[in-house]
């Protein structure tokens, strides 16, 4: 078989998606569809498999009403009334799959219609229910979205554990649903391992982008809607030798960065790390979120198992949760809570994530347990472990700290995530508790993170439990195949849930990827590199991802080149090692595969791709327009 570079370019979701937009927007003032013959588009915006558009024309402004019929009853119908119209643009969402669907649209004058909508089976890897306790009295018009942890994808389940919704593009960490009604998520697009996508995108359930949010650091992990609107959202700064330890605030409009908060200026990054830190991820912050009662925003430094808490205008430290084992004892004294009440309960929270501040100004989060102690000699087993849902009622003051509530604790090593996971708080003594990070091997705890283990061996098995409990009761329990992230109970449709029409944003900017200043002097030839080297290049309107095979150590660079200039760029072929996988969607199943993203922020011409591999320049054949 001879060498062979693969090379693909294409336009970016939101440009895919304006495209077919306007397609089926021609055929809608071609045609003139009527509400006795509506035109129907399954997956309108290409993402979502289980969703349809039904548009039609009325000659007066009537609000219709859209009901998804249920499979089983008729109490299962999903019902929605939209605003009064002449043109209409209906969302149909909730479709099961491979199934003839009937949606009903009825007008206010009681005329209605019938429609039958096909969809097909889901991807055979889709992560499936296994068991699911809930009753549709209790969930209502809810159902739970899941966002994945790893190659899955964003899924949603309703009360039956029938998935009614889901994405083809795995879009990083948390769903939240804004204000506005649309929800916020990370991109689906790589930038750099192990899983920083180039930004946020805000979206409709239909899968439409509005916007994505570009960021020169990237996004990881969460985000938080101010009452402004504008994002707090998790970054870094490539420029140096830490991640995971910056958060900015976005402007909702123009994705312009308005403030930053640097958390190395906050805490020491020597001091006591949990199981997992290294220099490189000292902090390794998963949660952010803001309380406009203190004027503060709380964050969850994994790696050093603490939840921090930080005044909003000076980035001030207030406060720090968490076992003051191994911290400067000027900060234990300072910052540090004693515990009180009943210390037989009393548990710290380690490597936790999702942190959240109740009305009351209690603290949740979810208390992981990875190693469950600040010293490696204490270290616990994960098949003696447990994690959970943990909330604490702290004094300021007093600087004391009461354990309140927990669930999780009594369930063992099944319900054990050493990784990803989440807490909500509904009501008071009604919480949600999302153990998405289940690994087992022969039926125990793994003493693997779940993104590690090896899905072809049949003794290994990735799970998900999500439980909501009120006032003690477990209402509610959800487990699927999997990791997931996190959860959150949504339902489909909100007030105002009519689509918005036109081409999406792309806001915000990347970053201007780092050069290599030394470029080795070796022989250029006239050839493609082997075919062992499995070369992909996948570029679209703002970037390029650059995949490869590598034997470790290989000395490989990536050169752009025209008559005016080049830009080098160095391609790390050393053995990475990940303490931390809060999503696996980026791993590769072999370690000698690699792949980079270089920006075109910073570059202008046309360039051909050029490539050193130890002492040899080959050719790729590619070439890219940098506008």
């Amino acid at each position: 078989m001879g060498n062979k570079i693969t090379f693909t370019s294409q336009d970016h979701l939101i440009t895919q998606q304006a495209a077919a937009e306007k397609e089926f927007l021609a055929a809608f003032e071609k045609k003139q569809p009527t509400f006795d013959e509506p035109q129907v588009v399954l997956n309108p915006y290409l993402i979502n498999p289980l969703c349809a558009l039904v548009l039609f024309k009325t000659k007066d402004k009537v609000a219709p009403t859209l009901t998804v019929h249920g499979k089983r009853y008729e109490r299962e119908n999903i019902t929605h009334t939209f605003p009064a119209a002449t043109e209409h643009y209906l969302p149909v969402l909730g479709l099961y799959e491979d199934f003839d669907n009937k949606v009903t649209i009825a007008l206010p004058d009681g005329k209605s219609k019938t429609l039958t909508i096909t969809t097909e089976k889901l991807p055979e890897d889709v992560c499936r229910c296994i068991n699911i306790q809930a009753s549709m009295d209790y969930l209502g018009d809810n159902i739970m979205f899941l966002t994945p942890a790893g190659k899955n994808l964003p899924t949603a389940y309703d009360y039956k554990g029938d998935i009614r919704w889901m994405l083809t593009e795995n879009t990083m960490f948390d769903i939240k649903r804004m204000k506005n009604g649309n929800i916020v998520t990370g991109s689906s697009r790589f930038c750099h391992m192990p899983y920083n996508a180039t930004g946020m995108i805000e979206i409709n359930l239909l899968g439409k982008i509005y916007k994505e949010y570009r960021m020169p650091g990237n996004y990881h992990h969460d985000h938080f809607e101010m009452e402004d609107g504008n994002i707090l959202a998790c970054t870094q700064d490539f420029s140096r030798d830490t991640v995971e330890d910056m958060l900015v605030l976005i402007d909702r409009n123009t994705g312009d960065i308005l403030k930053t908060w640097d958390f190395k200026t906050i805490l020491p990054q020597d001091v006591a790390g949990s199981g997992s830190q290294d220099a490189h991820d000292w902090f390794h912050n998963n949660a952010v979120w803001y309380d406009k009662k203190t004027n503060s925003i709380s964050l969850s430094g994994r790696h050093q198992d603490a939840v921090i808490n930080i005044d909003y205008d000076t980035g001030k430290l207030n406060w720090i949760i968490g076992d003051p084992e191994g911290w400067p004892e000027d900060m234990q004294k300072k910052y540090f809570f004693k515990p009180v009440g009943d210390l037989s309960k009393f548990d710290w929270q380690y490597e936790q994530h999702a942190c959240l501040i109740t009305p009351n100004g209690d603290v949740m989060c979810f208390d992981n347990g990875q190693y469950r102690a600040k010293k490696k000699e204490n270290y616990i087993k994960n098949q003696q472990n447990f994690s959970r849902g943990v909330r604490y009622r702290i004094d300021t003051d007093k600087m004391e700290i009461e354990q309140v509530w927990q669930y999780g604790k009594e369930r063992g090593q099944e319900f054990f995530s050493g990784y990803i996971c989440n807490v909500e708080y509904y009501d008071e003594g009604h919480y949600m508790i999302h153990s998405g990070g289940i690994g087992r091997e022969n039926g125990q705890a793994s003493d693997q993170l779940g993104a590690f283990l090896d899905m072809n061996n049949p003794n290994h098995e990735l799970r998900s439990i999500t439980v909501e409990e009120k006032d003690g009761v477990v209402l509610y329990e959800l487990e699927t195949e999997g990791n997931f992230y996190r959860a959150e109970k949504l339902p489909l449709y909100h007030e105002g849930a009519n689509i918005e029409l036109g081409a999406g944003k792309l806001l915000g900017e990347l970053e201007v990827t780092g050069e290599f200043g030394t470029v080795p002097d070796v022989e250029e030839v006239f050839e493609l590199p082997s075919s062992f080297h499995q070369i992909r290049i996948e570029e679209d309107e703002d970037r390029f991802v650059f995949y490869g095979r590598f034997e470790k150590g290989t000395l490989a660079m990536i050169l752009l080149e025209n008559e005016e200039n080049s830009h080098n760029y160095y391609v790390n072929t050393s053995k990475s090692n990940y303490l931390a996988m809060c999503s696996g969607a980026y791993l590769e199943e072999d370690d000698r595969d690699v792949k980079m993203h270089i920006s075109k922020k910073g570059l202008k011409g046309i360039f051909k791709i050029k490539l050193i591999i130890n002492d040899k320049k080959y050719q790729t054949g590619v070439t890219i327009c940098c506008p």
